[in-house]
């Protein structure tokens, strides 16, 4: 029988309002399946499954607040930059075939053939008809409970973006199976301490000031990696 693990309280990460994870060790695909298809939508708990273990984690306004401001910044670099790009959110990536699955922050398609794919996929609810994303993020402000990179890696995902609060990190799958801190985004050429600048240091108490700023450095002062 599985025995469901509370960790210690962590009070830094207790001071992001409302974060929360417990994990459910040696835990069955036909578990973790039956459990995430019967969270309603909108819900705030996210579960994901690295084929042993499955972690349920509560989303708080921190978190959220966060995963939004993620999403305006890589549309608008890819915007600026006259990147194609398709975006799928939160999608829940259920993977039977590898016995993975996960509900990713934000996640992007900048392949020309998985844009295609998902244009004839559009309208169909069954995530098995779209192809893994290519880029992925995570907000990590608690740290996780089970091989959330491994989980990735499994799928293909060929870029993480990984944000704790304070620090962003960008990883790049490498050919061995595993992720490594890169310079700079394959796909959007931004540096990992320019997204944290406007993550962080920047006034986001309004969004659409926030973007405007954010438009006007990418216009006038970003240059971009050759």
């Amino acid at each position: 029988m599985s025995t469901m693990i509370v960790p210690p309280r962590n009070e830094a990460a207790g001071r992001r309002a409302g974060e929360a994870r417990l994990v459910v060790p040696d835990a069955s695909w036909r578990v973790y399946e039956t459990w995430v298809d019967s969270l309603p939508e909108s819900t705030p708990v996210r579960m994901a499954y690295d084929g042993r273990n499955l972690e349920i984690m509560t989303k708080g306004p921190d978190h959220e607040g966060y995963r939004q401001l993620l999403g305006h910044l890589v549309v608008e670099i890819a915007r600026s930059s006259k990147l194609p790009l398709k975006g799928l959110g939160e999608t829940t990536w259920k993977r039977s075939e590898i016995q993975r699955g996960i509900e990713a922050d934000q996640c992007y398609y900048f392949n020309s053939e998985k844009l295609r794919a998902a244009a004839k996929s559009r309208g169909d609810n069954d995530v098995t008809a779209f192809p893994n994303p290519d880029l992925a993020i995570e907000i990590d402000l608690s740290p996780s409970l089970i091989d959330r990179p491994g989980i990735y890696a499994a799928m293909g995902v060929a870029e993480v973006w990984r944000f704790d609060g304070e620090i962003l990190t960008i990883e790049r799958l490498g050919p061995d199976g595993r992720y490594e801190e890169v310079a700079a985004s394959t796909f959007l050429g931004v540096r990992p301490d320019e997204v944290a600048r406007w993550l962080v240091a920047e006034d986001t108490s309004d969004e659409i000031a926030w973007l405007e700023r954010l438009s006007a450095w990418l216009r006038n002062e970003w240059k971009k990696p050759s």
